[in-house]
């Protein structure tokens, strides 16, 4: 008796209930549309930031899927300077930073070109620029081996793990990539939305290399997501909505590789993500408009370049408290200058003190600016 799809006779060829998923993926389709609709009737400016907004987020919440936190600004910095957007004061990004963008962006701004094995194992290679993952040598721009044992997802601790799933053996592995490769490029009447959801559960239960198969996953379902809306600009995030719902990704996958090839569950559970991603395209929206609608109202006012670098940090969602040292590190200048340039701003009414006081003072945006 098979324990996962990967061993069933007929593997890959899923079956799901169209009639199922139609009410379901028509309600998707057409929010989808309203929100493409909706932000390119925005102006250019608006719509630029909206797009980082949304690429840092997609790009943040990939990594911490998989636990990997990664920083923000330097995430944002590498995606404006890549885009040829406004990118002063952002600053540069590592090299782990900048391989994670070069594929998401690969992914998304280039949606119409053909999934190689080539054009995948270079995003391996981004992915892991010093061929580790954290302390772990692991085979880099290649398929994994079984040198080391079976390719398991594992949890708990050591003597106690429990084996969550088990991939193809590694012999396997050129067949299982050259029919995904074949069925991804071909022709086909599956929907694009639909196609996103069949290859993120096809690659990870394929699972090719030794680390980053749910990142890539997730860049391939992004990568059809952006063919079915015939557009490089990203407006919302598939992956911040699955890093809400980390456990439920997880366990749906899980159930999915151990049930039969009818995947009508996993299919609900993706387009039911997608809807709730879309949820989240208006909190950045309105992120968007707040941000613009400050700096309508502030744009001739006196700010030296810090406070304007940290009050921008602060529209777009500043980690944790904002404190005189933390201005000082992140603008590289004295204590001093860190609060004057805070005083400056609390007499203008931009910034308020926190209660608390003494070492741990700190600041926040004042009034609706704080929402």
């Amino acid at each position: 008796m098979a324990d996962y799809i990967h061993q069933l006779p007929a593997w890959p060829n899923f079956i799901w209930d169209e009639r199922r998923l139609a009410g379901q993926l028509a309600a998707v389709r057409h929010r989808q549309g309203r929100l493409i609709g909706r932000m390119q009737a925005l102006g250019f400016a608006l719509r630029e930031e909206a797009v980082l907004q949304t690429l840092t987020q997609d790009v943040l919440k990939s990594s911490e899927i998989e636990g990997d936190v990664l920083d923000k600004e330097e995430v944002r910095s590498s995606i404006a300077r890549r885009l040829g957007m406004e990118s002063a004061g952002l600053p540069p990004a590592d090299r782990h930073v900048e391989g994670v963008v070069e594929m998401m962006l690969d992914a998304t701004q280039r949606f119409n070109d053909p999934l190689t094995e080539e054009r995948l194992l270079s995003w391996h290679a981004s992915l892991f620029p010093t061929g580790r993952s954290g302390m772990r040598r692991i085979i880099v721009g290649a398929w994994r081996d079984d040198r080391s044992g079976p390719m398991q997802v594992v949890s708990g601790a050591e003597g106690r793990e429990r084996v969550h799933y088990e991939a193809p053996a590694a012999a396997r592995l050129d067949t299982e990539m050259k029919s995904f490769l074949a069925w991804f490029n071909g022709e086909d009447d599956i929907d694009p939305v639909l196609k996103a959801a069949l290859a993120h559960l096809q690659f990870v239960t394929i699972h090719p290399f030794d680390d980053g198969n749910g990142r890539i996953a997730r860049a391939i379902a992004d990568m059809l997501l952006a063919r079915s809306e015939d557009s490089p600009q990203r407006f919302y995030s598939m992956s911040a909505q699955i890093r809400l719902e980390r456990k439920a990704y997880y366990d749906m996958l899980e159930s999915t590789q151990k049930r039969g090839l009818d995947i009508t569950a996993w299919m609900e559970w993706f387009l039911g993500c997608l809807d709730r991603a879309f949820d989240g395209a208006e909190k950045t929206l309105a992120i968007v408009f707040r941000k613009a609608e400050f700096w309508n109202k502030h744009s001739a006012a006196p700010l030296n370049e810090r406070q304007r670098d940290i009050l921008n940090r602060l529209l777009d969602g500043f980690e944790g408290n904002l404190t005189s040292s933390k201005w000082a590190t992140i603008e590289k200048c004295s204590p001093d200058t860190a609060l004057r340039d805070i005083g400056d701003l609390v007499r203008r009414g931009l910034l308020a003190k926190n209660e608390g006081g003494g070492r741990s003072t700190s600041y926040s945006l004042t009034g609706d600016l704080a929402e």
